[in-house]
């Protein structure tokens, strides 16, 4: 069930931990609901990956394991224990299997995952991970679903509806705090999914029990930070509507950011204000710890973001101190993602330093404020709405153009609203900033997600400065940003399956990619 997106769940976050948010993140998260369809705790996990998918190459080296296990044993995508995970859940006695099975799979980052408890209790689900740490369970026990993380679920497993029992289930729409009321049926009865934006109560159940036996009941708890709600409305969803309303309302795309926001999220705008700077806060943190030096041996590269500045205080780098600034930062929080430190995947893990390493490596250099920081979050995070609601952040989907190339196109419209640029050049620093990079392939070396990761982020805040700079200028940016984002949805889909975070194609097939495979495995 998509919604309008939302820049807490879809664009900036999750704060997490791991090297991927597709992987490590959207495992943990699909982990959490997959535990709640048991009444108790897990003892045996089957988890099949589709042969030609691309968590079949990648679910070890980029989390999706321990991500999921952590899941399984009740821990969010922050958890230090995600590293320990399987070692606890053998200590527990839990059995896990993984296994690479030839099945249809509608989505490359598909799990199909088979449940026991110790009464013998079971539950099939399928699950899969769309992008920057957001999730959808498609399918549970035989019966089609759409559950995203964004409501309280209450499941209930019936036998086949009468008439009456459907026009009753129908009804609890129109109450409080039911939301929707989703029916799956089979020839052996019906789930139904009552959303809500609170736990539902037991006397909705009971007055259910009038009409039908309630076989089974699941709560599934939300895992994503803003709930959906139904009959939503949201005041644009294109770039051309948000130039509209910058006008009517003589606002900046900060000010735009936090209008949307609230009326996604049914909140004030002081709570959107409040949610953004503290994930600046983790941001600043994360940021800090990398230019002090990381530790972590299970990686490509060692703690390298303070050999930036050592070069520019021995005159040894070219003169630009804002770039060397933006270099230096967004180093250090590639670095704090590839040692498992907590970063904030905006818009995904694998693109998490574009954005926070310009505006606030940036922000560094010419002194500015925290408020001005925040305000640059938020424009950006706009931005990041229009390409989730028009395209997706997957790689496995559209290459790194979806997670880098979107993590600059958001961070030069952030740029420019840190010098406090208009809306319309906001929106045109974007533009630019996504057509210079149209077409970036996925193709990680060792399948991690660090060769060449850190460089195209570098790469990627440098071009969100030029795109800033040259739209504060006034130079044409040609094609409006509805058109780029449909354009680089097209291109990114007609990309080869082997560059689009498979581990089949680019430099990950190189010699020396295959040699630090080897080295690697030797380590884990």
């Amino acid at each position: 069930m998509k919604l309008h997106p939302s820049i807490f769940n879809d664009v900036i976050g999750p704060v997490m931990r791991g090297p991927s948010s597709s992987h490590t993140a959207a495992s943990v998260r699909i982990g959490n609901l997959a535990a709640e369809l048991l009444s108790d705790p897990i003892t045996e996990a089957l988890i099949e990956f589709n042969t030609e998918g691309s968590l079949a190459t990648t679910y070890r080296s980029q989390g999706s394991a321990i991500g999921l296990v952590a899941g399984f044993l009740g821990y969010d995508t922050k958890a230090p224990e995600i590293l320990t995970s399987e070692e606890e859940a053998a200590q527990k006695g839990i059995r896990i299997t993984f296994r690479i099975t030839d099945y249809k799979a509608a989505h490359p980052n598909t799990y199909r995952i088979s449940l026991k408890s110790a009464s013998g209790e079971t539950a099939c689900l399928t699950a899969i991970s769309t992008g920057g740490g957001m999730i959808e369970l498609t399918e549970i026990n035989g019966f089609s679903v759409s559950i995203c993380g964004d409501f309280h679920e209450t499941l209930l497993r019936l036998p086949p509806l009468s008439r009456d029992a459907e026009k009753a289930l129908r009804e609890l729409e129109t109450k409080d705090p039911v939301e929707f009321v989703v029916i799956s049926e089979t020839g052996e009865g019906a789930l139904i999914d009552i959303k809500s934006t609170e736990p539902l109560p037991d006397s909705f159940i009971d007055a259910i029990q009038k009409y039908c036996d309630v076989l089974q009941v699941r709560r599934l708890k939300p895992v994503l930070p803003a709930l959906s709600r139904k009959n939503c409305t949201v005041p644009f969803l294109s770039a051309v509507e948000i130039l509209n309303a910058a006008t009517t309302n003589c606002a900046d795309l900060a000010e735009l950011a936090m209008m949307y926001e609230s009326a996604r999220g049914g909140c004030n705008q002081s709570e959107v204000w409040d949610k953004m700077a503290a994930i600046v806060a983790i941001m600043r943190a994360s940021i800090e710890s990398g230019l002090q030096g990381t530790t972590y041996e299970d990686r490509i590269l060692g703690s390298q973001a303070g050999k930036i500045q050592k070069a520019v205080a021995a005159g040894k780098a070219i003169p630009c101190d804002l770039n060397n600034s933006v270099i230096a930062c967004t180093m250090a929080m590639m670095e704090v993602k590839s040692s498992m430190g907590v970063i904030v995947a905006a818009p995904t893990a694998g693109a998490c330093a574009v954005l926070p390493g310009s505006i606030l490596g940036a922000a560094t250099a010419l002194n500015l404020s925290n408020g001005q920081c925040i305000k640059a979050m938020l424009a950006a995070g706009l931005i990041g709405v229009l390409i989730a609601g028009h395209s997706t952040f997957s790689a496995e989907i559209c290459g790194c153009q979806a997670e880098c190339g979107a993590g600059s196109g958001m961070a030069a419209a952030g740029m420019v609203q840190l010098m406090n640029g208009s809306a319309e050049q906001a929106i045109n620093a974007a533009s630019m900033a996504l057509q210079n990079i149209m077409g970036m392939v996925c193709d990680p070396v060792a399948n991690r997600v660090e060769v060449p990761c850190l460089s195209k982020n570098v790469m990627a805040a440098v071009n969100a400065i030029s795109s800033a700079n040259m739209a504060l200028a006034g130079v044409d940016a040609v094609i409006p940003l509805d058109e780029v984002i449909q354009a680089m949805d097209a291109v990114g889909r007609s990309l080869p399956y082997e560059l689009r975070c498979t581990g089949y194609g680019g430099l990950s097939i190189t010699p020396t990619s295959k040699k630090i495979e080897q080295q690697l495995k030797t380590i884990s």
